[in-house]
């Protein structure tokens, strides 16, 4: 990071559900592995509990539920595969928030992704939607200790961008990250 980026207040962005519209394959991919492994019903409105948290801990408390045998970690890379598909192809980045991106990005001001979503999956949406033209440095949940609601991501994103984290100005549009984003 270019140190003379990284003065004046940065910003770091939750993104799913806040610079993008990524809840629909968010739930889609769940449904869709949750039905692989005989969970036939699973709702909107069962999925809306898990919003802002990773999917490692959403597929914790669901293999829990449902009696599901199967590893955490093949429920994760099951759903992540599912996602990935969905999410190059078929996001949407919500139209004023590219607009924020983009104004910041043309003021210099240094911008970060914090997210819960896989690495992998961080990267896929921001291609599929052109915001990796602006958005370069992203955390995911899983190269953290610990997941939102603690400050982990944010924190790493601040050290990536090389700035304090009360330097940061974090945009986020669920009670755990708004949690996360306090601490």
């Amino acid at each position: 990071m270019d140190s003379s980026r990284a003065q004046g207040t940065s910003v770091v962005f939750d993104l799913d559900g806040t610079l993008v519209d990524s809840e629909p394959n968010a739930y889609e991919s769940a449904r869709l592995l949750l039905a692989r492994y005989g969970v036939a019903e699973f709702t909107w409105e069962q999925n809306a509990r898990f919003l802002g948290i990773s999917n490692r801990e959403a597929l914790t408390v669901l293999r829990a539920e449902y009696g599901i045998e199967a590893p955490v970690d093949e429920l994760v890379a099951g759903q992540d595969a599912i996602y990935l598909e969905l999410a190059a192809t078929s996001t949407e980045a919500f139209r004023e928030m590219r607009v924020f991106v983009e104004m910041l990005h043309a003021h210099g001001v240094a911008m970060a992704v914090a997210s819960g979503s896989s690495r992998a999956a961080i990267a896929a949406v921001l291609k599929g939607t052109g915001l990796d033209a602006y958005l370069t440095e992203y955390v995911s949940a899983d190269e953290v200790a610990r997941g939102k609601p603690e400050p982990d991501v944010f924190l790493e994103a601040a050290r990536r961008l090389g700035v304090a984290p009360a330097d940061c100005v974090v945009v986020e549009d669920a009670v755990p990250g708004a949690a996360a984003a306090r601490a």
